[in-house]
């Protein structure tokens, strides 16, 4: 997918200051433009329906229930919307948030911590990597998540063999079994093979299938 010169975006945050606050942040220099900034994520969905964006920037917790809004918003944007990027901002560093907000897969999708709204460069790189088709993770939260599913003696990268890495590189790169069969010429069993050697090396036995697979990525991404 090429990239974007001046990506249209939408803001999503309950907080006034806040909210405005990051419209000009991100206005300066004309290196995006903000169609519409709401307040919750019914407003969100909306305004993604009636003029999809390039991308949108969204808090996790928003009226009514300032839980997990912004993730769910989210995910329903992927659905609908798959050429729409969402950068999800959250107050916590939590695993099980990413995980998630990936349960799908992890194309178009960023994780930040909130308290990288101030840094424009991380916040625009975010939302041209999604605009892209791409992911982005918080580098606490990577950290948190190769944590908890590493082994002792490490990632088990290094015993992965040049197959397996070829099938995890298209892994990050959010392509399904079937497409990394056809991308990689061979057969979908095959692939599927070489998945779940991935997960056992990685020490991603134990876990539901589509944690494993956004575990193994997260993994390849934070040693790349």
């Amino acid at each position: 997918m090429s990239e974007i010169a001046v990506p249209r975006v939408i803001i999503a945050e309950d907080n006034y200051l806040v909210r405005e606050g990051t419209r000009q942040l991100l206005e300066i220099g004309g290196a995006v433009e903000v169609v519409a900034a709401v307040g919750s994520a019914v407003e969100l969905l909306a305004a993604v329906d009636a003029d999809p964006p390039d991308a949108v920037l969204t808090d996790i917790r928003m009226p009514p229930t300032h839980t997990l809004e912004g993730i769910v918003a989210a995910r329903e944007i992927r659905a609908r919307h798959p050429r729409v990027g969402v950068v999800v901002l959250s107050n916590h560093a939590d695993e099980e948030y990413a995980l998630q907000l990936f349960a799908d897969g992890t194309a178009g999708l960023a994780y930040l911590l909130k308290e990288r709204v101030g840094d424009r460069t991380e916040l625009l790189r975010a939302i041209t990597e999604t605009a892209a088709g791409r992911s982005v993770v918080d580098p606490v939260v990577v950290e948190a998540l190769v944590r908890r599913r590493t082994q002792s003696d490490g990632t088990g990268l290094a015993t992965l063999t040049n197959r397996e890495h070829d099938v995890l590189g298209q892994m990050a790169a959010g392509l399904s079994n079937g497409a990394i069969a056809e991308h990689l010429h061979v057969s979908r069993s095959a692939v599927e093979k070489n998945v779940n050697a991935i997960f056992a090396k990685l020490g991603l036995v134990d876990e539901p299938s589509t944690h494993r697979r956004v575990a193994a990525v997260v993994t390849y991404l934070a040693q790349g």
